[in-house]
C-alpha cells in the first residue's frame, strides 16, 4: 500500500497574523451588531506597539465604534499584558478606515456580489474530525492543548505566541480503511529567558501523549504512538515573539484558516469581511455543499469549487470532485441547494467571531454554516 505524508501547521492567538485576523473580525462583529446588513471590508497590520487599520465599515453609528478599545480587548484576550508586551494600554491604533452609514439603497444590493471570487470547500467522511483532513484536525487539537499550558503551568512562564507543525503518515489512502501515524511534531512556544526548558519539553510531551490517546479513540486507524521526532523550540530561545518579534497581517494564514496544504485554496481572506462578501460567503457555502454530499452518502470525500461573477446573487458550481477523481454533475446540484448571498449574509453572521478567527471556521459542528445543509 502507498504511504503518503501530509504536513499541517497551526498558530496561537498571540501570533501577530492571528492578532490581525481577530481584530479584523472583531470589527465585522461590531458592525453586524449595529446593522445586520453592514458592509465590512477591512485589513489589519500589527508591528511592535502599532496597529494599522484600513478599509471600510458601513453601518449605523459607525463613527461611534471604539476602535482603540476594540483593538486593546483583542490584545488582552490573546494574553498580552504588562509581562508580555506590547501591553494593551501601550498599543497605538492608526486608523484609515472609512467609517459611515450605508449609502442610500446599498443595503438592498448586499444580495449581489460586489466582486469576483473562486472558492474551495472540502469534506471527508470522518465525523470525528468534523469531516476535516486528519492532519489539519490533529494539529489544531494539539495547538489547543498546548495553548492551555500557559494557564495550567504558570511555572513554565509561557507567552501568548506559538506555533505547531505536524507531519502525518497516511497508509492506504485508496483503500477502505486508511491508517495514520504522527511521524514528526515541532512546537515553538514563547517562553521567558532562563526558564526551565527541560520542564517545557516534558510538558509538551505529556500533552501530546494526552492528545494522541484521545484522538486514537476517536478516529479509527489513528495511532496513539508518539512521533520519533519531537522538537520543542528547535531554533533556540523564544522569548521575543508576537508583534514585538515579527509583523503581522490579516489574511496571511489562508491555508491554516481552511484545510491545510492537502486541499487547494481559492478566493481571498475570510476574516475582515462580512458574510455578504463573496470570498467569505463562497468559502462557507462550498464547505456546506461538500459536507452535505458526504453526509448524504453521495461521496466519501468531496472537493467543491464555486465561482462568483460581479453581480451574481448565488455562487456558481464550477466543479465537484469526489474520491478517486470521480466528478459529480454540477448542473444537478445548482438547483438543489441555496448558495445565495442572502442565505450567508442573513444566517451565517454570528457572535464570537474573534474566537472563530483564532481557531477556525470548522472547529465546531455547531456553527451555523457547519450544521446539516437544508436544500
Amino acid at each position: 500500500m502507498t504511504t503518503h505524508r501530509f504536513p499541517a501547521e497551526f498558530i496561537f492567538p498571540g501570533h501577530p497574523d492571528k492578532l490581525s485576523d481577530a481584530i479584523a473580525d472583531a470589527l465585522v462583529e461590531e458592525a453586524w451588531r449595529r446593522d445586520p446588513r453592514a458592509l465590512v471590508g477591512v485589513e489589519v497590520a500589527v508591528h511592535r506597539d502599532h496597529v494599522y487599520l484600513t478599509g471600510r465599515v458601513a453601518c449605523a453609528q459607525a463613527h461611534d465604534i471604539d476602535l482603540d478599545g476594540l483593538v486593546r480587548q483583542v490584545y488582552r484576550s490573546a494574553g498580552y499584558d504588562e509581562s508580555w508586551g506590547p501591553s494593551p494600554e501601550q498599543v497605538r491604533v492608526v486608523s484609515n478606515v472609512c467609517l459611515g452609514p450605508l449609502e442610500e439603497g446599498e443595503a438592498e444590493f448586499r444580495d449581489l456580489s460586489d466582486d469576483q471570487a473562486i472558492c474551495i470547500g472540502y469534506a471527508n467522511a470522518l465525523e470525528a474530525t468534523n469531516h476535516l483532513p486528519v492532519e489539519h484536525w490533529l494539529v489544531r487539537t494539539i495547538a489547543r492543548r498546548l495553548h492551555r499550558l500557559r494557564a495550567e503551568r504558570p511555572d513554565l512562564a509561557l507567552g501568548p505566541d506559538g506555533k505547531v507543525l505536524v507531519l502525518l503518515e497516511e497508509v492506504g489512502l485508496e483503500g477502505p480503511a486508511p491508517t495514520w501515524q504522527l511521524a514528526g511534531c515541532s512546537a515553538s512556544l514563547q517562553q521567558k529567558a532562563a526558564s526551565d526548558e527541560v520542564a517545557l519539553h516534558r510538558a509538551v510531551r505529556l500533552a501530546l501523549e494526552e492528545v494522541l490517546g484521545n484522538a486514537g479513540r476517536l478516529v479509527p486507524g489513528l495511532s496513539n504512538a508518539l512521533p520519533e521526532s519531537l522538537t520543542v523550540n528547535g531554533a533556540g530561545a523564544f522569548e521575543v515573539g508576537g508583534p514585538e518579534g515579527d509583523n503581522g497581517l490579516s489574511g496571511k494564514k489562508l491555508v491554516v484558516d481552511a484545510y491545510g496544504p492537502r486541499v487547494p485554496i481559492g478566493g481571498g481572506a475570510w476574516s475582515g469581511k462580512d458574510f455578504f462578501k463573496a470570498d467569505r460567503a463562497g468559502g462557507l457555502h462550498a464547505r456546506r455543499l461538500a459536507k452535505a454530499l458526504v453526509r448524504l452518502g453521495l461521496a466519501k470525500e468531496a472537493t467543491v469549487t464555486l465561482g462568483w461573477f460581479p453581480g451574481d446573487r448565488a455562487a456558481r458550481i464550477i466543479r465537484v470532485v469526489a474520491e478517486n477523481g470521480h466528478r459529480l454533475n454540477p448542473a444537478q446540484l445548482e438547483t438543489s441547494f441555496d448558495l445565495s448571498l442572502t442565505r450567508s449574509g442573513e444566517q451565517f453572521a454570528t457572535g464570537g467571531l474573534v474566537e472563530v478567527a483564532r481557531w477556525g471556521h470548522f472547529e465546531a459542528a455547531g456553527f451555523t454554516w457547519e450544521r446539516p445543509l437544508s436544500i
